[in-house]
Order: C-alpha cells, then sequence, then structure tokens
C-alpha cells in the first residue's frame, strides 16, 4: 500500500495558513476544526512550515500569554518532512517513528496534496494485516 491510497480514501483537505499569520489564527483552525496540527504556507502556495499543538504549548511556556501574537514563522517547524502518493506506508512510517513526528505533509511538484497521520498510517497497517490473517486462515481451511 502507498500513501496516495490512504489520500485517495480519506481526501485530501489539508487546514493550512499562510507563515504571516499569527499564533492566535492557528489556535482558533486547531480548535474549530478538532485537529492537531496545520500546515504553513509560503506565498507560492508551497509547504514552508507545520505547526503543531506541542510547537504551541512549548512557546506558551517559554513567553507566556504574549506567544498567542507571534507570528508563525517564529514557532512553526520550517521544512518539515513530506512524502510523495507514491511511497510506501512502511517508509513514512519509519521516518514518522525515527524523527518523532505524527503528521506528514504528501506533496508532489512543490503542491500540496494531503496529510498523512501516524494514526492513518496505524489504521491501513491493521487493516492489511487482518487482510492476510483472513488470507492464511482461508488457505489453510481450504
Amino acid at each position: 500500500m502507498r500513501i496516495g491510497d490512504i489520500l485517495d480514501e480519506k481526501g485530501g483537505d489539508v487546514f493550512t495558513l499562510s507563515e504571516s499569520a499569527l499564533v492566535a489564527d492557528a489556535v482558533d483552525v486547531l480548535g474549530e476544526n478538532n485537529i492537531g496540527v496545520v500546515v504553513i504556507t509560503g506565498a507560492d502556495g508551497g509547504v514552508v512550515g507545520i505547526l503543531s499543538e506541542r510547537d504551541i504549548v512549548r512557546r506558551l511556556r517559554e513567553h507566556g500569554a504574549a506567544a498567542i501574537e507571534t507570528g508563525l514563522s517564529k514557532c512553526m517547524t520550517r521544512d518539515p518532512f513530506t512524502c510523495s502518493r507514491d511511497v510506501g506506508l512502511d517508509e513514512v512510517m519509519g521516518t514518522m517513528s525515527k524523527r518523532r513526528i505524527r503528521h506528514m505533509p504528501v506533496v508532489e511538484s512543490g503542491k500540496l496534496l494531503g496529510l498523512v497521520s501516524i494514526g492513518d498510517i496505524v489504521k491501513r497497517k491493521i487493516e492489511q494485516t487482518e487482510r492476510e490473517a483472513a488470507a492464511l486462515r482461508d488457505y489453510i481451511a481450504s
């Protein structure tokens, strides 16, 4: 299974903000949509960063309430790890595990196609394992 299969199933909707937005804007988007991450785009629409709830918490700890008025460019993780539609689940899962990240933008030719989470990957891996187990049971039973 490839990342593109996940996007085909779940869609490519991604919440994004401009790097000129404020942390307050990100808090609104995260809270209103019950999500944990927003992708930050540059003037050309390309991915320049990613901002997670953890990034906001760290900023609040360091700077207190004033952090809410900080620009995203000072709070986001720049140049996040990305993948393309053709990459296999095992490779992305390995990168996420090794780098301790939970979300990865899917990008091709500089265009944001979607976002996958570790939850998306684990769900598909479980489904794959269950299908393989069922096939083995059917094989043994026949």
